[in-house]
């Protein structure tokens, strides 16, 4: 995401202060999507009406992209209850939604994924915070192949090549694990040029937060084609 425009010279203490509520916020919305994730897979009664009703399901994704596209382009407007409100509904909503992987793949091997995605996220977090290399070039070659990707997935759908879909699952994880450095570094840089305080700031922390939280999502799942295992 684009955070030029919100910028001025911060003190040291004022950017760790920005980077912890972002990476708190993050983890609060993974833990929202865990948590009930986790409950519809022991619950599954619960997801039994958008089983039997694809719509359902189609209305769920529809209503994430519409919450996403809220938080990114009015989060200045919205109060913070409400842009933290929106955050969490949206994790809410990714977490019905990836309650169905469990249907998918065995329960054990999310669970590692989860785990392979969490370590992997970490370092390269740190690689992007810590790193005195410009990765501009790296976010502007990962956004344009993003929408390659997009258009690949797309495709596939019809042709059910075999080949493009190793492909298109390699290049998945390659391309969130370039953007997850850039959007770190990113975030590093608004911290220290971050004009605003007090509940802007806080907000624009949300907006960080749901960048890296899609980071991981999307990570998480490209990794799951080559280490989850498909359930009996």
């Amino acid at each position: 995401m684009d955070f030029r425009g919100y910028q001025s010279e911060q003190g040291e203490h004022s950017v760790v202060n920005f980077i912890y509520k972002v990476y708190g916020w993050m983890s609060i919305g993974l833990a929202i999507t865990a948590g009930i994730s986790f409950y519809i897979f022991k619950n599954p009664a619960i997801a039994e009406p958008v089983l039997k009703n694809p719509w359902l399901l189609f209305g769920l994704i529809i209503l994430q992209f519409v919450l996403v596209i809220a938080l990114s382009g009015f989060v200045l407007k919205m109060s913070f209850p409400v842009a933290f409100m929106m955050f969490a509904f949206y994790a809410a909503m990714v977490g019905i939604t990836l309650s169905f992987i469990f249907q998918v793949y065995t329960a054990s091997s999310i669970y590692s994924t989860f785990l392979i995605t969490s370590g992997m996220f970490a370092v390269t977090c740190l690689y992007g915070y810590f790193t005195k290399a410009d990765l501009t070039s790296v976010g502007s070659f990962a956004f344009m192949a993003l929408i390659g990707l997009i258009l690949t997935g797309f495709v596939n759908i019809f042709l059910k090549s075999a080949m493009l879909d190793y492909v298109y699952s390699v290049a998945g994880v390659i391309i969130f694990t370039l953007l997850t450095a850039y959007d770190s570094q990113q975030i590093k840089a608004l911290a220290r040029k971050l004009m605003f305080t007090g509940e802007v700031r806080n907000k624009i922390a949300i907006l960080g937060a749901l960048t890296l939280y899609l980071d991981f999502i999307n990570l998480f799942l490209f990794l799951l084609r080559f280490t989850g295992r498909r359930s009996e």
